[in-house]
């Protein structure tokens, strides 16, 4: 599995270089003997950390290699943390099955479409940053929303949520887009999670506290002919 750094990270990398880089060399230049243990410490401090962005940017190519129809796959990585029946106030207006995944600072932070469709409708909600894996944060919280029609005409809506370290949601689906399992869909900036709204009658095939792979975990099959109502 081929990895590449992600472009939302590219302008933050290269200033954390400079800046580093601003911090260190100095410290070789100046400090010499007893207190040479002063750059060398600093600057292993600096490696790890701007490893640990760098690792927080990387941005694997997936291709999901199960059956794609009506298939519906994680759309990050990360921790199941909600799995329940809620019903949709802002969009749907219906019952649907909620699945949410938790994303720490160390998993991949791009995001996948969940299904395979057309986007119908997005938007975008200023709000709190409160901890991700709150319940609440799902309503409070920074977040975008976005709504994908499947070719069997049902909606899924997924939705990014920001979290207590998360200060900025990218969003790349617009109304009219076409959305591919294969395709990411936006970028959350540090730890965040992501919200599925399925229609009633999915078939799920994780569980809370499973761990999940973006655009490659099947996390559910839609069941177009038991949910009529939702075409």
């Amino acid at each position: 599995m081929r990895v590449k750094i992600h472009h939302e990270g590219t302008e933050i990398l290269i200033a954390g270089a400079l800046i580093l880089a601003a911090l260190n060399v100095p410290l070789w230049l100046w400090l010499r003997d007893d207190l040479m243990v002063v750059p060398v410490v600093v600057t292993a401090v600096s490696v790890v950390f701007y490893l640990l962005v760098v690792n927080f940017f990387r941005s694997p190519r997936r291709r999901f290699q199960g059956n794609p129809d009506n298939a519906v796959v994680a759309s990050a990585d990360g921790k199941v943390v909600a799995l329940e029946k809620v019903y949709e106030p802002e969009v749907l207006k219906c019952d649907t099955i909620q699945l949410s995944v938790f994303m720490s600072p160390t998993n991949v932070h791009a995001n996948w479409f969940p299904v395979n469709g057309k986007v119908v409708y997005t938007t975008h909600h200023s709000g709190r940053f409160q901890a991700a894996w709150l319940p609440k944060s799902s309503t409070e919280n920074e977040r975008s929303t976005v709504v994908i029609e499947t070719p069997c005409g049902q909606k899924v809506l997924m939705r990014q949520v920001a979290g207590a370290m998360a200060r900025r949601i990218v969003t790349y689906a617009q109304p009219g887009t076409e959305a591919n399992i294969e395709d990411h869909m936006g970028f959350i900036k540090f730890g965040s999670r992501v919200d599925l709204y399925l229609p009633i009658g999915t078939e799920i095939f994780v569980k809370l506290g499973d761990r999940t792979t973006g655009g490659i975990s099947l996390v559910g099959r839609l069941c177009p002919d038991r949910d009529p109502q939702l075409k």
